[in-house]
């Protein structure tokens, strides 16, 4: 079984000690809620590292004051098993007022590429999220971590923080692991109704059919984009909060699909209360 920490001077003090001894530290950060996504990350980690270390914390920053914080699922005894089969060595969990202390007050902006897709639909969020990030690896002190594509814009901003304030690690990035019917895996899929969840994988059925329409020649993002919508509404309940067709390195919104740019194509849909994102990116 992995070594649970709690304590975030412990956690910091064993980092040191591994690394002076010359082990490579590698970091899968979540929220907890584990599933087979999750695992994936843990399973590279073990390939890309001599010690893994699975942080488990619900972070109350990147939550908005309307969002599921307090409803958020969460399992440590289930998490810490599952962790631990999937190769962790250490699982971190510290508490939030280790993490947050009273008085706290210093937080990282990252700026214009938060701006976007998530980052203007959850405004703040992304503070939340850079904020948690530096602290866990600055406590754990990886040579690599790793990061779920699903989470498409939190990747590139988490990689510009790193960038800009020179973290000396890498960051890897694992595919979007999905269910058979391609619902891209998340821990928010629990909050669905069954009704929702047999309409739900209709996100990566449009995700499909818009790259299909971009290697089939279309160029135009207003057509993509609105055949997207129209896809989804038609076939399902969903209600959209954004469709985005996107530059997948800076993040800028594209009219027309240009040859040799990675793009990135993302949604967020609403199921009754259950808000879902997805994205697949491409090159033409």
């Amino acid at each position: 079984m992995a070594i649970i920490i709690r304590d975030v001077a412990e956690m910091q003090a064993s980092a040191g000690r591994l690394r002076s001894s010359g082990k490579r530290i590698g970091v899968v950060p979540t929220m907890g809620f584990l599933h087979e996504g999750h695992l994936s990350l843990i399973h590279i980690a073990r390939q890309r590292a001599d010690v893994v270390v699975t942080t488990i914390f619900v972070n109350p920053t990147q939550f908005g004051p309307a969002e599921d914080f307090t409803r958020y699922p969460r399992d440590f005894e289930r998490d810490s098993a599952l962790a631990s089969g999937a190769g962790s060595d250490y699982i971190f969990a510290p508490e939030t007022n280790a993490m947050y202390p009273e008085g706290y007050a210093t937080y990282i902006d990252v700026e214009r590429l938060t701006t976007t897709l998530e980052g203007k639909s959850r405004p703040g969020h992304f503070r939340g999220v850079a904020t948690v990030v530096a602290k866990l690896f600055h406590l754990t002190r990886p040579h690599v971590a790793i990061f779920g594509q699903k989470d498409a814009q939190q990747v590139v901003v988490v990689r510009q923080m790193v960038r800009d304030l020179h973290f000396d690690l890498e960051i890897i990035v694992a595919p979007i692991v999905r269910e058979p019917d391609g619902l891209a895996m998340s821990s928010r899929n629990t909050y669905l109704t069954q009704g929702q969840r047999r309409e739900a994988p209709v996100l990566y059925r449009a995700l499909a059919m818009a790259e299909g329409l971009i290697r089939a020649g279309e160029r135009s993002s207003e057509h993509v984009v609105r055949s997207m919508s129209k896809h989804i509404t038609s076939a399902s309940s969903g209600v959209i909060d954004y469709i985005s067709v996107a530059d997948g390195t800076t993040l800028e919104e594209m009219d027309i699909c240009e040859k040799g740019r990675p793009l990135l194509i993302s949604l967020a849909v609403r199921f009754g209360s259950t808000r879902l994102i997805d994205n697949i990116t491409l090159t033409i």
